[in-house]
């Protein structure tokens, strides 16, 4: 009896969690197939896959890149010699490892990944979240095996014949379902309405201070109980600017590691538009007002924004309406149980909890077809 093959796949994510989560979500349905795999992660140390990577259990080695700014800086100087170097230590990690395959889930880790996986003739797939495509995806797109999309409009800017719409891969614990373990978890009751304030890894600068000036109208006269992410880079400054003894019902925190639970308890999320958080706004069915970065490249956000609002599962608001409008539009949806249960089965309907799994199909069924 021959002793099964062992799948060699080498993901590239790096820079938030849009990039990071989906890669290790593709990683955990590989891991689920029951196939013998051995995956490794590539990232870049100072950011946020080093911690979230190890924490899923996989193993992860540093290249030393960043991204190009579009206006002058003294930083990019140095933005040559970064991809000079991230090339030799990208070439010396994929000769050591000799991956099956290299999956590229944007970054701008994933550059200089898959052109080295490309110039040594490893197969390299891309999984594009947004809709509107990274440049780095775009970039390798020519080059790539397949391409996984998560939005119908992102396949305008792919070879059709290479793009698969499979959905944004999510993590599988947001499909399992929590009862009042969760609201205990948090201090929380079941028997009031709850709000869930994101901002994405970093956290959102105009989220954050419109939930901090209008504490009072949320907690005290409206009575709701505040799930509030407000990021890394803010947290210490909003630790000391908010009351917290004042607010019973709040809980803020930089980052949420339960976030099952953390959407479980949510009847309302207020959130950036990232893809992941998009995607894991429609596989756990929640009601949302979104708030797209202005900051983005090409604005995709609001692109992603767009397409959960027109198909009724969303609200948009942009950074400068939140003074305006912010409170009025919590207040009509939150206390609107048919307008909450009407977005929350358009939701459901969008979403597609199977990406995960599908991605991980392809790539194990396009390792097997170039090994032949």
């Amino acid at each position: 009896m021959s002793t099964p093959r062992t799948y060699k796949v080498v993901l590239a994510a790096g820079g938030t969690g849009g990039h990071v989560f989906p890669a290790i979500a593709i990683a955990d349905a590989l891991r689920d197939t029951g196939k013998p795999v051995d995956l490794h992660f590539i990232g870049t140390k100072d950011k946020m896959e080093f911690v979230a990577v190890p924490r899923a259990g996989y193993e992860i080695h540093d290249i030393w890149i960043s991204g190009f700014h579009r206006n002058f800086t003294l930083k990019n100087l140095l933005f040559p010699f970064k991809l000079l170097r991230s090339l030799i230590q990208t070439r010396r990690i994929l000769k050591k490892i000799k991956p099956d395959l290299v999956v590229a889930c944007g970054g701008y880790v994933a550059g200089p990944v898959g052109y080295v996986a490309n110039k040594l003739k490893i197969p390299v797939v891309l999984q594009e979240q947004n809709s509107l495509p990274g440049v780095t995806n775009r970039l390798l797109a020519s080059k790539a095996e397949l391409i996984f999309t998560a939005f119908e409009q992102a396949d305008d800017f792919f070879p059709k014949k290479k793009t698969r719409l499979l959905g944004n891969p999510t993590r599988k614990a947001l499909l399992q379902k929590v009862g009042n373990e969760a609201y205990t978890a948090f201090g929380f009751s079941p028997n009031k309405p709850t709000l869930l304030v994101l901002g994405g890894s970093l956290g959102a600068r105009a989220i954050n201070e419109t939930v901090r000036d209008n504490l009072d109208l949320l907690h005290n006269e409206m009575g709701l109980q505040i799930l509030w992410q407000c990021g890394t880079r803010f947290y210490d400054s909003l630790i000391k600017e908010v009351p917290i003894k004042n607010f019973e019902n709040l809980r803020l925190v930089s980052f949420l590691d339960n976030m099952p639970f953390a959407y479980g308890i949510s009847d309302l999320v207020i959130s950036r538009a990232g893809a992941s958080s998009c995607a894991e706004l429609l596989v756990t069915g929640k009601p949302s007002i979104l708030v797209p970065s202005p900051y983005v490249a090409g604005d995709h956000q609001t692109y992603n924004a767009k397409a959960m609002v027109e198909n009724g599962a969303a609200i948009m608001l942009r950074d400068h309406e939140l003074s305006s409008l912010f409170i009025s539009t919590v207040k009509d949806v939150i206390f609107d149980n048919e307008q909450l249960e009407r977005m929350s089965a358009l939701a459901f309907s969008l979403a597609k909890p199977e990406a995960a799994k599908e991605v991980a199909y392809q790539i194990l069924h396009l390792i097997d077809s170039k090994s032949n």
